[in-house]
């Protein structure tokens, strides 16, 4: 196999043919729910966040896997319907990496901006899910949410979250680790989530919370810059190649299902490099 666009799309039709339950017969529908699951993953690596545009370039680039193609109103319409299968298929690839059982998670937020104008933020209808929030490592505040994700070294997606931003970086850590630990695990992370409660609660998971010190601390602490790169890395392949901070939504199931597709497109990809030995995140051959 060769890393490209159309393995990436034939392993992702493959997988989600053979599992996805087989819908109810519709005269009218033109592409099954395995397909139009393919073309969302086509669509983040490509990195074109308008589905008219994506549609577009779809019968031009990728004619010849998929010789019919659904209406704009169509693909967003089953798009919504799919974004639980779009969720459990990340799942699917997710568990098929090695870092899906790695025992070194990585935690992190990055803002998602929803809006830049005041008059924009008053009227969309992310409103009651969005605020306000500052971003340290750009010096700016925004309008949007807050992306928390809980990651393998590799960049193996175990959990992830969309937040208000003036939830707690702790607090949302917490519940990720509800969900995706298993006992054993070490937690990386930054000076943002310290605290004694924090390392307590995750404790009782099992979970082993190691972060750089802060300083009014004494000591040098582990030197933890390398392994906490990787984790800016993974935010820096979704917003460069996967147009993370460009994704066109304006209702919160509308942001929430294109976040899914992006990291389903993740974590397929990492399960196929993993399978060719290429290295986890070397997703660019795949963009059209």
């Amino acid at each position: 196999m060769h890393a490209d666009l159309d393995t990436l799309c034939t392993v992702i039709y493959c997988t989600a043919d053979d599992l996805l339950p087989e819908a109810r017969a519709n005269a009218r529908r033109r592409i099954t729910d395995a397909e139009l699951v393919t073309l969302c993953v086509a669509q983040a690596i490509m990195g074109i966040p308008s589905d008219r545009r994506f549609l577009a370039a779809a019968r031009r680039q990728l004619g010849h896997l998929f010789p019919n193609l659904p209406s704009q109103s169509a693909y967003w319409r089953r798009r919504r319907r799919l974004a639980g299968a779009i969720e459990w298929l990340m799942g699917v690839f997710a568990a098929q990496s090695p870092g899906f059982s790695d025992d070194l998670l990585l935690v992190d937020s990055t803002p998602v901006e929803c809006a830049r104008s005041r008059e924009t933020a008053k009227r969309s209808a992310l409103a009651d899910a969005a605020g306000y929030g500052y971003c340290r490592s750009h010096s700016r505040w925004y309008w949007g949410l807050r992306l928390h994700l809980l990651a393998a070294p590799d960049g193996t997606p175990r959990a992830f979250t969309l937040a208000d931003p003036r939830r707690g970086e702790r607090e949302v850590a917490l519940e990720l680790l509800e969900r995706a630990a298993r006992g054993g695990e070490v937690l990386v992370c930054d000076k943002g989530y310290a605290g004694r409660e924090f390392a307590a609660s995750a404790g009782e998971l099992c979970v082993t919370v190691v972060r750089p010190q802060r300083l009014d601390e004494p000591g040098a602490g582990p030197h933890l810059a390398p392994i906490r790169q990787r984790i800016e890395s993974i935010f820096w392949t979704c917003k460069d190649l996967l147009t993370l901070e460009r994704h066109g939504a304006r209702t919160l199931a509308g942001l929430r299902e294109r976040i899914l597709a992006r990291f389903l497109c993740l974590a397929a990809c990492i399960s196929l490099n993993h399978r060719l030995g290429r290295p986890s995140r070397a997703l660019v051959d795949y963009c059209a």
